[in-house]
């Protein structure tokens, strides 16, 4: 089901993660996503928050984040000191979706701030302030990871992980990839089918010389320079092969793989 509401940002789903995602926030259940860049993720919690009218708080996690810029911390404003919510805080006392963007990111801290709201107490203990907040029942946490990218000092522990319930995202089948991008660039189905073939040869190359395929992401920003006027040798170059590798005899690679579908 995807809606052609304009206040709904578009979505197409691929199997039952619409159906999941309603039934864990209805049992008031944390969601886990699992997916390579670029797959829909962010945009799959965008529909969701908005299909059923919920508030969305989105935190871009990295390698500074501490539970600090989450719960929030005391600021001097005017000449005194005062309490200022972070995100996770202002999410739990307002309600609606907070959605931790590659959790594993963060420091290590982060996740054990998070451990009280994940089980049945669903509560947010704020040492500094001395409160102990109660999520309400609208109030959702959603993480989300790349499990590509993990390593041993860059993973989700067992204990964290078996605290949400989880939905692995992957790149859409072909057919469904050329309707989506197609609706987000505007650009025809039939001149984004060789482009979307073009991006499963593309990551047929990964683990051999990409660490990463091309994702639904670049194919809408190449079709949306199509659409523009651009050529598709020179979109494709802008938006597949430049943002997927700096090194220059994989660069080479992929503008054979360019070459053979456009030239």
């Amino acid at each position: 089901m995807n809606s052609s509401t304009p206040d709904i940002p578009f979505y197409l789903p691929v199997a039952n993660e619409c159906d999941l995602f309603e039934h864990a926030h209805r049992n008031n259940l944390p969601l886990m996503l699992k997916g390579p860049t670029g797959c829909g993720k962010t945009r799959f919690v965008a529909h969701m928050a908005a299909r059923l009218g919920l508030d969305l708080h989105t935190v871009s996690c990295h390698d500074d984040l501490t539970a600090a810029d989450l719960t929030g911390r005391f600021l001097l404003k005017g000449g005194e000191t005062q309490w200022v919510d972070g995100p996770l805080t202002h999410a739990v006392r307002a309600g609606g979706v907070c959605y931790l963007d590659e959790v594993v990111e963060a420091r290590k801290d982060v996740t054990v701030v998070l451990h009280p709201l994940t089980d049945d107490r669903r509560i947010l203990p704020l040492e500094r302030t001395g409160e102990t907040l109660e999520a309400p029942d609208d109030f959702m946490l959603i993480v989300s990871y790349n499990p590509g990218y993990q390593n041993i000092l860059k993973s989700l522990k067992p204990s964290t992980r078996q605290r949400f319930v989880g939905i692995s995202f992957d790149y859409p089948t072909p057919d469904l990839e050329v309707r989506i991008v197609a609706k987000e660039s505007g650009l025809s189905e039939e001149k984004c089918t060789p482009l979307v073939n073009l991006a499963g040869r593309i990551r047929a190359m990964k683990d051999q010389d990409l660490e990463e395929g091309a994702s639904t992401r670049l194919l809408v920003y190449c079709a949306t320079l199509m659409r523009s006027g651009m050529t598709a040798l020179d979109s494709a170059r802008a938006a597949l092969i430049e943002p997927l590798s700096d090194d220059q005899d994989v660069k080479e690679a992929l503008e054979e793989v360019v070459q053979a579908t456009f030239g």
